[in-house]
């Protein structure tokens, strides 16, 4: 049994559950009743049937606001959060930030978008952008967080909502413990992997201390942790914008691509491109009421 999650935050109406419910039974779904999780921003539709045929399906609604997700109902409501920190958990990349401060933000943000894109391998990509970052003053890292960093809309209420259930949550960051170590810390994140930049006499070195959180340290802390705490990777929630994140996000039980590049929507099993992260709580089936605000 399956369950598509319709979310248009104030903008749901029944003729579109009614349009998805038509296309699931016209392609040959034995589809439910529907059901309000918030009245006129997110419902459900449980069927029976192909999970890849109804995802198909549905990506064909044409509504500026509406994001589906589908997955198999049974293993819905998560017990490990995975998440991204830039452009995920936040509204920023933080290099392409602290590039700015050396006025060497289109030079380093153009590299980002390639290797978020999967067209740069991201471990060289990283060492070659913090290379450019040699000689920059400590003091600026912190100056870059308090200035320019923002926690994206729904990240607090997300994570305290799943904790309040009972879920475990990681911030694992391709980007920097100064600035993951705050914001997991605001967010009230369990545990939080990021990358360490090598200082010296107040100052970047230029280089990354090793091991480097790429691609392959995400997937790992996804397993690691779910084995951890005794859950089946169905269990687990995996969410992330870039080419990095590709493994964690088709590994975990739901994975999510949020506002991604191109490299990451095709690969994520949902994808979030109109609403906050407070849809990954209807996603899990948590109406309103249930929510722990941030």
């Amino acid at each position: 049994m399956f369950v598509a999650t319709l979310i248009a935050a104030g903008k749901l109406t029944d003729e579109v559950v009614r349009e998805a419910i038509d296309r699931l039974d016209a392609t040959g779904h034995d589809v439910g009743a529907p059901h309000w999780l918030d009245e006129g921003d997110a419902a459900d539709i449980v069927f029976h049937g192909s999970l890849v045929s109804a995802r198909k399906e549905l990506a064909l609604m044409d509504h500026g606001s509406l994001d589906t997700i589908v997955q198999p109902q049974g293993d819905r409501t998560k017990k490990l959060i995975i998440a991204d920190m830039d452009s995920t958990m936040i509204t920023v990349e933080c290099i392409d930030e602290l590039a700015d401060y050396a006025g060497l933000k289109p030079e380093i943000a153009a590299i980002t978008e390639r290797a978020m894109r999967g067209e740069l391998d991201f471990r060289a990509a990283l060492v070659e952008r913090v290379g450019l970052l040699a000689g920059m003053p400590e003091a600026t890292l912190v100056e870059c967080r308090m200035e320019r960093v923002k926690l994206t809309r729904g990240a607090r209420t997300l994570v305290q909502t799943m904790k309040a259930h009972g879920a475990w949550s990681v911030l694992v960051s391709g980007g920097f413990m100064p600035f993951a170590g705050p914001v997991g810390e605001a967010i009230g994140f369990d545990k939080v992997l990021a990358n360490e930049l090598e200082i010296k006499d107040g100052k970047l070195t230029g280089r990354v201390i090793e091991p480097i959180v790429d691609s392959a340290a995400k997937l790992e802390t996804l397993k690691a942790e779910a084995a951890k705490h005794g859950l089946p990777l169905a269990d687990t929630l995996a969410v992330g914008d870039g080419a990095n994140d590709i493994p964690m996000i088709t590994s975990a039980g739901l994975g999510v691509g949020y506002y991604p590049h191109p490299a990451a929507g095709e690969a994520a099993a949902a994808v979030v491109r109109h609403h906050d992260l407070t849809a990954l709580l209807w996603a899990q089936g948590y109406p309103r009421r249930n929510w722990v605000l941030g």
